[in-house]
C-alpha cells in the first residue's frame, strides 16, 4: 500500500511547509479553491466508468466483477457449440472465482499471473480522498457549506471503500472477536509514513467506517446534488443502515433507517405499472425513482450476454434463485419481479436482464434496499412494524395480492426477510457478503454450501465445484494480493491458504 501513497504524492507534491497542492503534473488544475478540490473527488474519489462493457473484466478496469459469480445466484452455461476449442475463452478470468479455486493469480485461459486491481485501485482512491479530507477546511475562501459537502461526499466514499474492502479482504464481523479479528490495512492520512503496513483489527475498522458514514450524514444535511452520480445524506444513511446490520447493532439500523425514511427522496417504484423492455426500460436506470446513488460500472451485462457471436459460454441465473420467485403461486399472487429482473432464453433458462447502461451494478443504493434493512432490524428486534414494513415492498412487487406474512413466526419471518432481500437485490453486488454475515448473525445464524456445475475448455460439463459452510472452507475470503505482502515484508499477514478443490 506504501508504494500507491507515495506515487499519489509524486502527483500531489507537497512542500515542506505542507503547503496543499504546491505543484500539480501537467494533467492536474491547481487547487486554488473547493471548486478544484470537487474536480479531483469527481476524478479521483469517485469511481471510474469504463466506456465499454468489455473493458469491466477482471483484467479491466472495472470493479470487483467477479463478486456476481462467487455466490449461489449463479451457474455456468454453455448454449451455443461450433467445434471452436476454447468455449470458455470470454468467460475464463471469471471461471476461477466461479470454482473458488485456490489459483486466484491464474488466468485460467493463458496460465499467465495476474495482479489483484481491485485492492490497489481502492486504496489509491482512499489516498486522494485523505487529501481532500485533510486540507478542505484550509479553504476558507469557499463557503462553510461547501467545504462541508466535499468533506462529507469524501468521507462517504472512503468508508463505503473500506467496507468494501473488508468485506472482500476479511471475515465477516463478529462483535465478540472483532478486537482480535484482522480487518484490513488502515490509512487515514495524506501524509507519507516511513513504514510497512499491517492489518488493523476488524474492530477498528469498522470504527472508521462507521465514523466516516456518521460524519458524511452530518455534512451533508440540506445538501441536494445535481445527480445520482452524487452521494446525498439519504444514500449514507441507507449504506449506514447496511454496516450496522452486518455488525448485528439492530437497534442502530432501525435508528438510521428512521432517519432516512424522514428525508425526500425515498420512493417505490410499482412494478405493476413497470413499462418494461419492450419500452427499452430496465429496473436498474435512471428514470426508476428508487435509485439514490450509483458509480462505478457493470458486470452483468458482458458475462450474462448470449448475443455476441464470440461469447460461447456465458453465465446463467441459479434454480434456486428462480425458484423463489414462483414459491407463492399456491397463494394465486405474481412476483412481478421475475419478468422485470430477467430475460427467459430459448433453453429455458434465465440470464439477469436488470441493467444495461448509467445506473452500476458494482455499486447502487435505492429506497428498497432501506425498506429491507428496516424489516430485519425490527424482526431481529421481534418488532411487530416488521411485518408493515416489508408489506410496503410487496405490495409493490407484486400482482393479485402479496404473500402471506402475518401467520409467519420471528424466525420465519427473518427467513422470509433474507429470501425477499435475495429476489430484490440479486445481481447488485450483495449476496455474497449477505451469505458470509448470515453465517456469524448472533440471532438465527443460517449456514449454507454453494454447488457450482463446471465445463471444460471444450464446453464438456466437467462435474460440481462445492464450497463448504463458512467456517469450514477458506473461499469465503479473497487473499491479500501477493504483490503487498511481498513489499510489505511479511507484516501484512494473508488470509488462510485456499485448500485444491476437486470436482464432485
Amino acid at each position: 500500500m506504501k508504494r500507491y501513497l507515495i506515487l499519489i504524492f509524486c502527483v500531489l507534491l507537497f512542500n515542506s511547509c505542507g503547503k496543499f497542492l504546491e505543484e500539480f503534473s501537467q494533467d492536474l488544475a491547481y487547487a486554488e479553491s473547493c471548486t478544484d478540490l470537487d474536480e479531483i473527488l469527481i476524478g479521483n474519489g469517485y469511481m471510474e466508468q469504463p466506456l465499454y462493457f468489455a473493458e469491466a473484466g477482471v483484467y479491466g478496469n472495472g470493479y470487483y466483477p467477479y463478486i456476481h459469480v462467487m455466490d449461489d445466484d449463479v451457474a455456468m452455461t454453455i448454449f451455443r457449440k461450433d467445434g471452436s476449442i476454447d468455449v470458455i475463452n470470454n468467460v475464463a478470468s471469471f471461471k476461477n472465482f466461479y470454482d473458488w479455486s485456490d489459483q486466484l493469480t491464474i488466468n485460467p485461459k493463458t496460465d499467465e499471473e495476474w495482479e489483484d486491481k481491485d485492492w490497489e485501485k481502492i486504496y489509491s482512491h482512499i489516498a486522494y480522498l485523505n487529501v481532500i479530507i485533510a486540507h478542505v477546511k484550509k479553504f476558507t475562501h469557499d463557503s462553510v457549506e461547501v467545504r462541508n459537502r466535499i468533506e462529507g461526499e469524501a468521507r462517504f466514499l472512503r468508508g463505503a471503500y473500506y467496507y468494501l474492502l473488508i468485506n472482500l479482504y476479511a471475515n465477516p464481523y463478529v462483535k465478540e472477536t472483532a478486537s482480535s479479528d484482522m480487518g484490513v490495512p488502515l490509512n487515514l492520512t495524506e501524509d507519507i509514513v516511513d513504514e510497512y503496513y499491517k492489518r488493523n483489527s476488524m474492530e477498528e475498522c469498522y470504527r472508521v467506517i462507521v465514523e466516516d458514514l456518521k460524519s458524511a450524514a452530518d455534512k451533508l444535511k440540506g445538501v441536494t446534488q445535481p445527480t445520482i452520480y452524487r452521494v446525498n445524506e439519504l444514500a449514507v444513511r441507507i449504506l449506514l443502515s447496511r454496516v450496522y446490520l452486518y455488525m448485528g447493532e439492530w437497534q442502530f439500523a432501525l435508528d438510521e433507517c428512521q432517519k432516512a425514511l424522514a428525508l425526500e427522496g425515498v420512493e417505490l417504484m410499482d412494478l405493476k405499472s413497470f413499462p418494461g423492455r419492450e419500452e427499452d426500460r430496465y429496473v436498474l436506470d435512471v428514470q426508476n425513482p428508487e435509485i439514490v446513488f450509483t458509480q462505478g460500472y457493470n458486470a452483468t451485462p458482458v458475462f450474462y450476454n448470449d448475443i455476441d457471436n464470440f461469447m460461447l459460454c456465458s453465465f446463467t441465473c441459479s434454480e434456486d434463485l428462480i425458484s423463489l420467485y414462483n414459491c407463492f403461486d399456491d397463494q394465486e399472487v405474481k412476483d412481478l419481479r421475475l419478468n422485470a429482473f430477467f430475460e427467459a432464453r430459448e433453453d429455458e433458462q434465465y440470464k439477469v436482464a436488470k441493467v444495461v447502461e448509467k445506473v452500476y451494478d458494482c455499486f447502487v443504493i435505492r429506497s428498497a434496499e432501506l425498506y429491507l434493512n428496516k424489516a430485519e432490524a425490527e424482526a431481529m428486534l421481534d418488532k411487530a412494524e416488521a411485518k408493515q414494513t416489508i408489506k410496503t415492498l410487496l405490495n409493490n412487487r407484486f400482482e393479485g395480492g402479496i404473500p402471506d406474512v402475518d401467520g409467519l413466526n420471528e424466525k420465519d419471518l427473518i427467513s422470509f426477510i433474507r429470501d425477499e432481500r435475495r429476489r430484490e437485490l440479486c445481481f447488485e453486488a450483495h449476496r455474497w457478503f449477505d451469505l458470509r454475515r448470515y453465517a456469524v448473525s448472533s440471532k438465527y445464524p443460517e449456514k449454507k454450501s454453494i454447488r457450482h456445475e463446471t465445463y471444460d475448455k471444450n464446453g464438456v460439463l466437467e462435474g460440481d465445484y462445492v464450497l463448504k459452510p463458512y467456517g469450514e472452507d477458506p473461499a469465503w475470503v479473497l487473499p491479500i494480493p501477493g504483490y503487498e505482502i511481498v513489499y510489505n515484508q511479511g507484516n501484512l499477514v494473508d488470509n488462510p491458504q485456499r485448500v485444491e478443490r476437486k470436482l464432485e
